[in-house]
């Protein structure tokens, strides 16, 4: 139930649920045991009422054939009322039990003994009056012999056979007794286990959904708040705890950035305090490079010289804007955009680097340049960009390697790829991170932060792949027009 978090109502409403069942089922348990207790009790009543009316049939019965003695020997005057009386009477019980049998054995049984005692009420006062018509010995005999040995037997054996019905029905019924107290107590049995299995599970529910995930949610908070910054909350439990928990993780991720991005701050102020003054000692050489390059430039000088210290002068220069890009870098970049070309951007970071190809004698693939290639952009930003991207792919090659300059057109953006056959990085740039790792020896670790915020700056894309079979793609995506704010257009 717990795979998925569900909320604290829910889970409420179904535990409520459960419970109403529970009562409910256990209504109904003791309803139905009240009613088979009910309806056995009725049986057991319908029995005893049936065995009594048939012993006072017999009662009566006697109480008639005294009557008749009475009547016959005695000449009781009242003793033909009182015979009638029970002759009433036991019609009366005859007709009671036709109202308690329920079956046709019973009324078979029942029937058989009315039919036995209307025999009896027939024949009986015939014999009296035969004796007394003709009062002898013989007579009397055969009076005793068709009371005794006749009618009264066959009663006898008529009832004792609706006995034995009777007391076979009771032995049924209390066998259905058993049966229904066994039956009854089960039922009872069985909302109560079911009530200690709703505890238990009640119990187990409280500790998984509720009780453990609000500790793992107050050992989170203790651990974030003393510095464990790393720190993540199971987001386990009910749907609310969950949420808790998850927003907890959510506070630790937001803190870690946070704390990251202050740190990343305090680096930026030391370098920010660093670099000018390497800056500084930077420009005073590059100007007097410079000043002595142009004085040094006549007309008289031929053109090989002339071209050299043109060279000079426009390295120096190239020189000085990437310093100030690289001040720029520790502050929030502002692009001067202008109409360049992706041909003119990529020859102008190369420049520089015609040395340190020559040293290594690497094989520069350069593509088939389209006859357009415009592109509105900070040229500055992306010579350096461009510039530290393939330096960084020259120190990785070995001696006679091979880097290839690739560009993709679409309809809004060039596609500028530097692949390489060297060792490939052994890194994940950070598109976050101040600095990277350096395998230079005397390497800043700037040079890729820097590419990133460029280009980012640049409203472009800055991606690093391993190449099959050893190197990097670096893949610059850049739009054909920068679209700046108008704040920095106004600048």
């Amino acid at each position: 139930m717990l795979n998925k978090n569900k909320s604290l109502k829910d889970l409420l409403l179904l535990h409520q649920f459960a419970f109403i069942l529970l009562i409910s089922l256990a209504a109904a348990s003791g309803a139905y045991g009240i009613h088979l207790w009910e309806k056995s009790s009725q049986e057991a009543s319908r029995i005893s009422a049936l065995v009594s009316e048939v012993q006072q049939t017999r009662g009566d019965l006697y109480r008639q054939m005294k009557e008749l003695f009475d009547i016959y020997f005695l000449e009781d005057s009242t003793a033909q009322d009182e015979y009638n009386t029970f002759t009433v009477s036991v019609e009366n019980h005859f007709t009671l039990l036709n109202s308690l049998v329920i079956d046709k054995e019973e009324k078979a049984v029942i029937d058989d003994l009315h039919s036995n005692y209307k025999q009896f009420v027939v024949e009986t006062p015939m014999l009296f009056e035969q004796f007394q018509n003709n009062n002898t010995a013989e007579t009397k005999h055969a009076l005793n012999t068709d009371i005794e040995t006749g009618l009264f037997e066959r009663y006898e054996k008529i009832l004792a056979r609706t006995e034995q019905l009777l007391s076979q029905k009771q032995a049924q019924l209390d066998k259905q007794l058993a049966n229904t107290k066994r039956i009854t107590s089960l039922l009872l049995i069985i909302p109560l286990l079911l009530a200690i299995l709703l505890l238990l599970f009640s119990r187990l529910f409280l500790k998984r959904a509720i009780v453990q995930p609000i500790a793992g949610v107050l050992k989170a908070t203790s651990e974030i708040s003393a510095g464990n910054l790393s720190y993540r909350a199971n987001e386990e439990g009910v749907e609310e705890l969950a949420e808790v928990s998850k927003a907890i993780n959510q506070m630790a991720m937001k803190l870690t950035e946070s704390q990251e991005a202050l740190i990343r701050t305090e680096k930026q102020a030391a370098q920010g305090l660093l670099v000018p003054m390497l800056a500084h000692n930077i420009r005073n050489p590059l100007a007097s490079i410079r000043a002595t390059a142009q004085v040094l430039d006549d007309p008289e000088h031929d053109v090989e010289t002339r071209e050299s210290l043109h060279g000079i002068i426009n390295t120096v220069d190239r020189l000085e804007r990437w310093t100030g890009a690289l001040l720029a870098y520790l502050l929030p970049l502002k692009p001067s955009p202008s109409h360049t070309s992706v041909q003119t951007i990529t020859d102008g970071a190369l420049g520089p680097l015609q040395q340190k190809i020559k040293e290594k004698s690497i094989k520069l693939i350069l593509p088939m340049w389209p006859v357009d290639t415009a592109i509105f952009t900070d040229q500055h930003l992306l010579e350096q960009v461009i510039y530290n991207l393939l330096s960084n792919a020259i120190d990785a090659s070995k001696v006679s390697g091979e880097i290839e300059v690739r560009l993709n057109v679409s309809a809004h953006s060039y596609f500028v790829r530097l692949l390489d056959r060297g060792s490939g990085m052994p890194f994940k740039p950070d598109p976050s991170a101040i600095s990277a790792p350096t395998t230079k020896r005397f390497g800043t670790g700037i040079g890729i932060p820097f590419a990133f915020k460029v280009c980012d700056a640049l409203d472009g894309e800055l991606k690093f792949n391993a190449r099959d079979g050893g190197g990097t793609e670096i893949t610059i995506l850049l739009p054909k027009k920068l679209d700046l704010p108008i704040e920095a257009n106004t600048q």
